[in-house]
């Protein structure tokens, strides 16, 4: 086992390098084709989580530049209203609200998607950019590890709300999970919120295993739900200089100080994924720099993990349900 996660750890290190930083970015790039963004999807309804900040702000900006009408969830209103206002200022859409929602409470999820489903409008696109990198264990008011509540039962909460909604806009809605090449480094595991060990809590690696989580989830969902007119795609953004990663990764921010992607580059693929024919796209895939990627590493033995996903799925239906 020691030997597989360093063999992991340093397979990701070196394929990261090569691909993830902004030169890997610049390297992709000549093969981007422009035309497929100056796509205009007016009349569309967009939502973005976590759309304050980082790559989420970078997103919602990108497709009200678009025409969309767009749907900011942020947690904090304050910083939610002022990003509000500089998109609305930048792109000259009036059609940008805020929708306030802590996304590591699933009974506020429930709220929120009442209130939301009041409105009766299809949503065309839900990106599910909110994540969070909390590097001590803490507990939730409902009893859940912080970063699993955020990263993945709330993901899970708001996919599975916004489903009846989803198919009021089939069959051109899609669900973009914003993922993270760090699920490389681990197999999708039942321990969901790395259970009695407060003392070696290891935040990174639950944010990997978060992240494994949304790539495996998306493929269910695919599956799941192909007949009813959604697409569901996971993706990857690269290494980019986010103030989230300021703030949860300050030593790997310094160490690649000058060589991380900027937070529209590391949007570039979700407004990619938003914009472009569904026909051109595989749902279930997990994407990186406009293309479809690979889920595992070459001898990682994460390939077999994603089986349990089943056993995964019912855990969350149950902590959806019972709340």
């Amino acid at each position: 086992m020691f030997l597989l996660k360093a063999w992991r750890a340093t397979a990701f290190g070196v394929y990261g390098y090569l691909n993830f930083t902004k030169n890997g970015f610049m390297e992709h790039s000549k093969k981007f084709r422009p035309e497929d963004m100056e796509i205009s999807i007016e009349g569309k309804n967009c939502m973005v989580t976590g759309a304050n900040s980082g790559i989420g702000y970078a997103t919602a900006e990108g497709l009200a530049s678009r025409g969309a009408t767009v749907y900011m969830v942020c947690r904090n209103k304050e910083k939610g209203e002022a990003a509000l206002s500089k998109i609305q200022s930048s792109t000259g859409n009036s059609n940008v609200h805020l929708e306030v929602c802590d996304l590591s409470s699933v009974s506020e999820i429930k709220s929120f998607a009442t209130r939301f489903s009041s409105k009766d409008v299809p949503v065309h696109v839900l990106i599910n950019n909110a994540g969070l990198l909390e590097q001590k264990r803490i507990i939730t008011s409902e009893g859940y590890e912080l970063n699993f509540a955020v990263n993945v039962l709330g993901t899970y909460a708001i996919t599975e709300s916004m489903l009846p909604l989803l198919e009021k806009a089939a069959p051109d809605a899609r669900v973009i999970t914003v993922s993270s090449g760090g699920m490389y480094t681990t197999p999708l595991t039942n321990d969901l919120q790395v259970e009695f060990s407060d003392e070696n809590f290891d935040g990174v690696e639950q944010y990997a295993r978060n992240k494994r989580v949304q790539v495996a989830l998306t493929e269910k969902w695919a599956e799941m739900y192909k007949n009813k007119g959604i697409g569901f795609f996971s993706m990857h953004p690269g290494w980019a200089g986010t103030p989230g990663v300021a703030n949860s990764l300050p030593s790997f921010e310094k160490k690649f100080s000058g060589k991380l992607r900027t937070s529209e580059e590391g949007a570039d693929t979700v407004i990619w994924l938003a914009l472009q024919p569904k026909e051109k796209l595989v749902s279930g895939a997990f994407y990186f720099d406009r293309a479809e990627a690979p889920k595992h590493l070459m001898f990682a033995g994460t390939r077999q993990s994603h089986t349990i996903i089943d056993s995964i799925m019912n855990t969350l239906h149950s902590m959806f349900t019972n709340v």
